[in-house]
């Protein structure tokens, strides 16, 4: 009688594969090298996810002969509008155009695209843009994110062939040259050499130097009261004779230099906080390198703003603390003080939001750069160099606002011949840092990909972090024009929290909305109240209902912290306290600000 075979089981399959001579790992690292040199050659960007996503768009488009019908009825109706805009602008030259640019394209606001041949043109570009915004959205079947990126493919390269960047058919280029015989020309010549230049030496853009931390930013005068391996914790001196008790503790984001909140004297956040009477602290970030690699979110959290909490509560003892956080800085103090909340009372007197998301489900264009290939892609390029490089983020920013950051230069300072002029927060902006590899990997998984925090799946100090555990009074900030944070997205704190919320939108963008300094023309806001026991409304609800008011936020904050603050005001504090281990370290803006 023959023997059955015998079927191995799952436990022999494993053991087998722990008994292999060469280690699974290895087959792992010949595949993340593979992409770790793709990614060299695209910029980072994933080549299989764009190819996904127009797959996928081209097939569901070819296999829809509704949607193709109503592009061609689409497609024809502007030919014809764009027919008659030109017979009328034969007879009548100051025609209104047959369509408008979208809120903040500027390309075509200079006179001379008002008058023909360039106002026909510009007007056929438009409704061209028009119907590709119809070919790459609502073609039944694609996915979501699909549809974005091959928008944005579409978008950019639409944008390349925009009669704005051919210095044959833009009226300001061709006027330019006219007035300089050609010499405009020239001159751009020698400012695309000089950039290039600092570009391989590794030097900040043209008029950067003119703005150093300490000399003519970051000049609020300060210490390093504590320093760790990941920060530099900053007490300001006061400027009044008496302060608020309880102090600020400020925590920036990770991904860029501190000190966009104490640019220039006249627009410093944190100047302005001590001239209202706080005693300000602020965290500087330490600027990791390759042998970082392994700092976690964890990491962050506890070396980061848990170290900075218990300086400030050694220095200032049974003070509590207003913590606001910023962009990056703001999601992790929010876990931080949830996190905190599960012990029992905490040391917050508040807690303020800058431009900050907690529900990631809907987080704006950089959405367009995350999905599971793209990940697979950045992993293996910072497992590879051990951090993500800042110029990676930087091509990133650029190209969602590539009419602004990318275009409009070429125009300015190549084909018009003009350097545009720096200024501090442009100079801010070109100062950097990286992201460690195991932390970013972490942020762009568990946050962006996987929304762990607004789920009640993010782990810290081995516990879930539930924001429904915050009992402090919340003030939040969103922009209007905001591409990191989009203010739809900021303002799901509301679904996800149980106290006292103060939502503020502010205009402007996710930079210059929170450097909004009083006095500053043309500034805006809307703030509402939602009590812990109030209604929730949604994002529109909301914006129809909130109280309108001109000029900065600021002093609206600041009233905010007041009525959270002490009555009595106390004496204002020395700065540090070599007592309890914090003698002051050196001067602010400190050291980490510096690395490069």
């Amino acid at each position: 009688m023959s023997r059955r075979r015998r079927i191995p089981r799952k436990q022999d399959i494993r053991q087998l594969c722990r008994e292999e001579p060469l280690g699974l790992e290895t087959f792992d690292a010949i595949d993340r090298m593979r992409e770790a040199a793709t990614a060299r050659w695209t910029g980072g960007f994933s080549p299989s996810a764009l190819a996904l996503a127009g797959l996928d768009w081209w097939l569901h488009l070819g296999g829809a002969p509704g949607k193709q019908m109503e592009l061609a009825y689409k497609g024809f109706h502007k030919a014809l509008r764009l027919t008659g805009h030109l017979a009328t602008t034969m007879t009548h030259v100051a025609t209104e155009p047959c369509i408008a640019p979208l809120p903040g394209d500027r390309r075509f606001d200079a006179p001379g695209w008002t008058t023909p041949p360039f106002s026909f043109m510009a007007q056929a570009f438009l409704l061209q843009q028009q119907w590709w915004h119809n070919v790459t959205h609502e073609v039944p079947g694609v996915e979501p994110h699909h549809e974005e990126v091959v928008s944005f493919v579409a978008r950019q390269i639409l944008d390349l062939w925009s009669p704005s960047n051919n210095p044959l058919t833009n009226p300001e280029i061709l006027a330019q040259t006219h007035a300089t015989a050609g010499s405009n020309f020239v001159e751009g010549l020698r400012n695309w050499a000089e950039d290039v230049h600092r570009f391989v030496a590794g030097l900040p853009p043209a008029g950067a130097e003119h703005f150093r931390p300490g000399k003519e930013v970051a000049v609020t005068p300060g210490k390093v009261v504590f320093r760790n391996h990941l920060i530099e914790l900053i007490q300001y001196a006061p400027a009044t004779q008496s302060v608020h008790a309880e102090p600020i503790l400020i925590v920036p984001a990770w991904i860029m230099k501190y000190y966009i909140l104490d640019l220039s004297p006249t627009n410093s956040l944190v100047r302005y906080l001590i001239g209202e009477g706080f005693t300000v602290f602020c965290i500087s970030w330490r600027n990791p390198g390759a042998d970082d690699r392994d700092l976690a979110l964890e990491d962050y959290r506890r070396d980061g703003v848990m170290a900075a909490l218990s300086a400030v509560d050694r220095i200032l003892p049974g003070r509590p603390i207003h913590a606001a956080g910023y962009c990056l800085g703001g999601t992790l103090l929010a876990i931080a003080a949830a996190a905190m909340a599960v012990d029992g009372p905490v040391r917050l007197a508040s807690l303020t939001l800058l431009a900050a998301q907690t529900d990631f489900s809907e987080p704006g264009e950089l959405a367009l750069f995350i999905d599971a290939s793209e990940l697979r892609l950045l992993d293996s390029m910072m497992w590879n160099r051990g951090y993500l490089s800042a110029d990676q983020m930087a091509a990133a920013f650029q190209l969602l606002r590539s009419n602004d950051l990318i275009w409009s230069r070429l125009i300015h300072d190549y084909l018009m011949g003009e350097r545009a002029p720096m200024f501090d927060l442009m100079a801010w902006n070109a100062d950097s840092t990286r992201m460690p590899y195991r932390m970013q990997t972490e942020y762009l998984e568990r946050l962006y990909l996987g929304n762990d925090l607004a789920s009640g799946r993010f782990i810290a100090d081995g516990r879930p972090v539930a924001l429904q555990n915050l009992r402090q009074p919340v003030f939040a900030v969103a922009t209007e024009r905001d591409h990191v944070a989009p203010w739809r997205s900021v303002h799901k704190l509301h679904l996800l929290t149980d106290v006292d919320l103060t939502f503020v939108l502010t205009s402007g963008g996710h930079n210059a909305g929170i450097v909004s300094e009083p006095g500053r023309p043309g500034r805006h806001y809307r703030m509402a109240l939602k009590r812990h026991e109030g209604i929730c409304l949604g994002p529109d609800e909301w914006l129809a209902s909130a109280a309108y008011h001109d000029g900065s936020w600021w002093p609206a904050w600041s009233r905010w912290l007041k009525a959270h603050s002490a009555s009595e005001r106390v004496p204002a504090p020395v700065i540090g306290d070599p007592s309890r281990g914090h003698e002051p370290y050196c001067d602010a803006p400190g050291t980490y600000v510096l690395q490069r």
